[in-house]
């Protein structure tokens, strides 16, 4: 069964996370900020589902998989270091 089929419509970018379920989402970045932070959730499909946390009715980002991979990579390069400061 796909995706669009368990939740009853098109799966899309923006479309409200809640939409994606509740079950399945982490908290990978969590830090000292009081539980605001990221939440990634893995789709069926290999894509991956970002959304605010404190907000989990919130549009939720959809990456493919070699997106996401692509970013994680390039940021443990320091790629993505200039969002530091």
């Amino acid at each position: 069964m796909t995706l669009e089929a368990r939740v009853g419509h098109e799966v899309r970018n923006g479309m409200p996370a809640r939409e994606l379920g509740t079950e399945g989402w982490h908290k990978p970045w969590s830090g000292q900020n009081g539980g605001a932070c990221v939440e990634a959730k893995r789709l069926p499909d290999g894509c991956v589902a970002l959304r605010q946390s404190t907000d989990p009715d919130s549009p939720a980002l959809l990456y493919s998989a070699h997106g996401m991979r692509a970013f994680i990579e390039a940021a443990k390069s320091g790629g993505a270091d200039f969002l530091k400061s």
